[in-house]
């Protein structure tokens, strides 16, 4: 798995996440979701991604979208 596939991994997680959360615990987890949502889409015009960044330091494999 290199780093763009461990990204968006991590960003559907955490959506699909927030969503049952809202729905089954409270739905102020839903700003989870936005949260997530807004990062992905400045990521896609800045290339800045937090994500992208502790991955890398963890040691996985670089890919072509976040260098």
């Amino acid at each position: 798995m290199n780093l763009d596939r461990a990204v968006l991994a991590f960003a559907g997680l955490v959506v699909t996440l927030s969503a049952i959360l809202s729905v089954t615990v409270n739905p102020w987890w839903i700003a989870l979701t936005i949260f997530a949502g807004v990062n992905m889409l400045q990521s896609s015009f800045t290339g800045f991604c937090p994500a992208a960044i502790i991955f890398r330091k963890l040691g996985v494999a670089e890919g072509c979208a976040f260098r």
